[in-house]
């Protein structure tokens, strides 16, 4: 029996290569991604902190320094997230940009897993027709070695 070779196999597993790699691009990008957030999210939990100690400061004894201080730590704090937003903003982009790479190269790698079919599925009838012709042939000796 004829064994099925796909002619271009090759292009095939440099597609199935390829969407690894984007697989393990996306991933890193969403772990860069989850690692901004988390700084955001500290940032923030520290100026909720400065905040909190502001509160403090304006009751009882007021001490003018250390509420000045803590003011500075807090518009410190402020720019920090400011920048930090950016930094997840572009995360958020280079994690999209990843995603619309990946879905390109799993739509091409799809494409030429439906070639493969097709050609797979056209090798199984012509493998078909030949059986039947050899069938035919078979039929048609031990008919007429009869006669």
């Amino acid at each position: 029996m004829a064994k099925f070779k796909y002619r271009m196999q090759s292009i095939l597993d440099i597609k199935y290569k390829l969407e690894e790699q984007e697989k393990i691009a996306y991933g890193i990008a969403s772990q860069r991604l989850a690692q901004e957030n988390e700084k955001l999210q500290q940032l923030m939990r520290r100026r909720f902190g400065y905040e909190k100690r502001a509160a403090e400061l304006c009751v009882g004894t007021i001490d003018v320094l250390q509420i000045r201080e803590n003011k500075r730590a807090i518009d410190t704090m402020k720019s920090l997230i400011r920048d930090q937003i950016m930094q997840v903003h572009a995360a958020e982009k280079n994690l999209e940009l990843a995603r619309k790479r990946l879905n390109a190269v799993m739509v091409e790698r799809k494409s030429h897993e439906k070639l493969r079919e097709k050609a797979f599925e056209a090798f199984k009838v012509e493998l078909a027709a030949e059986e039947a012709k050899e069938i035919d042939q078979l039929v048609s000796f031990t008919y007429h070695d009869q006669k």
